[in-house]
């Protein structure tokens, strides 16, 4: 029986998301995650305990290799990031150290995106009368265009995310992935590239979830999380 991939629950979405994120860390990259960013915390203390040994982890509270893992539900911002560290480094030493071409990975997100890789976090409809006025870009704004890889994450995949072209074009730079629930997209000649998706989800489920033409010549299935995951 073909899966329905609208029942799926939050849970089983989180566990696919942390995994593929994950295998997408190598070992001895830093790797940096900023606030409101659970899902990438997890994944990182993840790929650290299982296949990255030497992965540098560094959070916005500024704590380095934190070693906490009864956390809040406020946890990817929380001092308890911070307490149980092998050391501090700062959130102003983290813009400084992209900067200077020493951040190996950042974790961000955005409210849109388009097949040309531009990220949306300001505003939905005209800038100057907005039907929503966004957060804004914040660190992404210097993070993505100077962090050697960007991975982007966003729980959800649909029309109204992946759109043909965003409202505004908050970032754009060193975009390496984007991590939904449905799918993995790389990039490449400055255009997104379908490279996985959830096993049970239809190449037309995945279409009809996002609004710009998919090539499905490069997707392969991704696997799910294994039990020791």
């Amino acid at each position: 029986m073909a899966y329905k991939w609208q029942e799926r629950s939050s849970a089983q979405e989180a566990d696919f998301m942390i995994a593929t994120i994950a295998h997408l860390l190598e070992d001895g990259e830093r790797a940096f995650h900023g606030v409101s960013s659970q899902l990438p915390m997890v994944a990182m203390k993840l790929a650290k305990a299982m296949y990255t040994p030497n992965l540098t982890l560094l959070n916005i509270p500024g704590g380095v290799n934190s070693k906490e893992t009864k956390l809040s539900d406020y946890s990817s911002a929380s001092n308890e990031l911070w307490k149980l560290s092998e050391g501090t480094f700062p959130l102003e030493d983290i813009f400084d150290l992209s900067m200077r071409g020493g951040l190996d990975v950042a974790f961000l997100s955005g409210v849109q995106f388009d097949m040309h890789g531009h990220i949306n976090a300001s505003v939905i409809g005209d800038y100057h009368k907005p039907k929503v006025r966004l957060p804004g870009g914040a660190g992404s704004a210097v993070l993505i265009p100077t962090v050697k890889k960007a991975i982007i994450w966003r729980t959800k995949h649909d029309l109204k995310t992946f759109v043909p072209k965003v409202d505004f074009v908050t970032t754009k730079g060193n975009l390496y992935k984007i991590v939904t629930p449905l799918a993995l997209f790389g990039v490449r000649n400055g255009q997104l590239v379908l490279e996985g998706k959830h096993p049970d989800v239809t190449y037309e489920a995945l279409q009809t979830q996002t609004g710009f033409s998919l090539d499905f010549t490069q997707c392969r299935d991704l696997p799910l999380p294994t039990a020791k995951e």
